[in-house]
């Protein structure tokens, strides 16, 4: 799978290979949201989804994004600061056991209540 460029890169909306990619993120998204709508309420058809973005998310954090990166500690330096303009590391988190467990304390639905 190829990678789209970065949010602020001039050729993502001025070529028509970035309005390729573009097309296809979209495409993605869309995915996405139909899977999660698929799913709604449902726990763990939401769990197996969120591992398999969080394995996505890896494949492409540890192999061709790392192999994107610039070479030179100047462009290294600069594409750091632009990605942290733009949003940031792109990093999915997992929620706590312990936070969780709260959530369901503090749930009015909870039948422990």
């Amino acid at each position: 799978m190829t990678q789209p460029p970065g949010p602020s890169s001039p050729s993502r909306s001025t070529t028509a290979c970035g309005a390729t990619a573009d097309h296809r993120l979209q495409v993605l998204r869309d995915t996405v949201q139909a899977l999660v709508a698929d799913r709604h309420k449902d726990s763990a058809g939401l769990l197996e989804l969120l591992r398999e973005l969080e394995r996505f998310h890896r494949q492409i954090e540890q192999g061709p994004f790392r192999e994107a990166l610039p070479d030179g500690r100047n462009a290294l330096y600069r594409f750091l600061q632009d990605m942290e303009r733009s949003g940031g590391w792109p990093y999915i988190p997992r929620p706590r056991l312990r936070s969780l467990l709260k959530t369901l304390d503090l749930s009015p639905e909870y039948p422990g209540q």
